[in-house]
């Protein structure tokens, strides 16, 4: 019988951001996979409970720790076979929220962190043979839907997710994008608390008339990394009930509005 070329048994993986709630599907994701799993995030109480084989604390805006973390992570646990950066964080949901300092914030943590993490595992995951990196962006990447400097580091991570794909790809790394639409998560909490019926408004931009749940980003995450996919590299994968397919809300009010 062939192996299961969806199974990551005996592989590990470090996902960043593991607290959140895309974080913790992406831990129950992969250790259903078979994955040995290890979460980082900025503070250990994030990580409490989960199913890891250990843990990296480090804040993404801060650049010696991170560094100094990662080196430490390298030298006490190896280099993954896997590396999921999905860290990120963003307030600024439109320009008059934003100003220079919000833009370099949001762009630091998004973009700047998770480079500070990626890279040094990408060399040594390089010079233990290879390895696969999963960069979770944004359909904000794509289009814009709010949150312009998060929008704008999370199109910076599909260019450097494909910087590895093209330039590491000789030393058997690949590195691929995962670009989550509306995701029900914690984050989406203070904006339902300033106007409970706001899913209303959104929803009906989603062809799935619904938003997609983190255990479905996770998926494709696990995917992605896995040997069934083994020939994928440099691609930007929308996990988004249909968002960007197209404009639902034109179809329906321009299109179908005398019909």
């Amino acid at each position: 019988m062939a192996a299961n070329p969806f199974s990551l048994e005996g592989q590990s993986v470090l996902i960043s951001g593991a607290g959140g709630g895309i974080g913790q599907a992406l831990v129950a994701a992969f250790n259903a996979a078979g994955a040995r799993v290890y979460g980082a995030d900025r503070d250990a109480a994030s990580l409490a409970g989960l199913d890891l084989a250990g843990t990296m604390i480090a804040e993404q805006g801060d650049a010696a720790g991170m560094a100094e973390a990662t080196a430490r992570f390298i030298d006490q646990q190896g280099a993954p076979d896997i590396v999921v950066a999905n860290a990120g964080w963003t307030r600024a949901e439109h320009f008059g929220h934003l100003d220079a300092e919000s833009w370099s914030y949001e762009v630091d943590v998004n973009l700047n962190g998770t480079y500070r993490m990626v890279d040094p595992l990408v060399t040594a995951m390089a010079k233990k043979g290879g390895g696969a990196v999963v960069i979770i962006s944004s359909v904000n990447a794509l289009s814009h839907y709010g949150n312009p400097a998060y929008a704008a580091a999370k199109a910076g991570l599909i260019a450097y997710a494909k910087a590895i794909a093209v330039e590491r790809g000789r030393d058997g790394i690949r590195a691929n994008i995962v670009c989550p639409g509306s995701v029900r998560t914690p984050a989406w909490d203070h904006r339902l608390a300033a106007n409970p019926r706001l899913l209303d408004k959104v929803l009906p931009h989603y062809p799935l008339n619904r938003l997609v749940s983190p255990a479905e980003v996770a998926n494709a995450a696990v995917f992605l990394s896995s040997p069934a996919a083994s020939g994928i590299t440099g691609v930007t994968l929308s996990v988004d009930a249909g968002l960007t397919a197209g404009n639902l809300r034109f179809v329906d009010e321009v299109l179908r509005a005398d019909s």
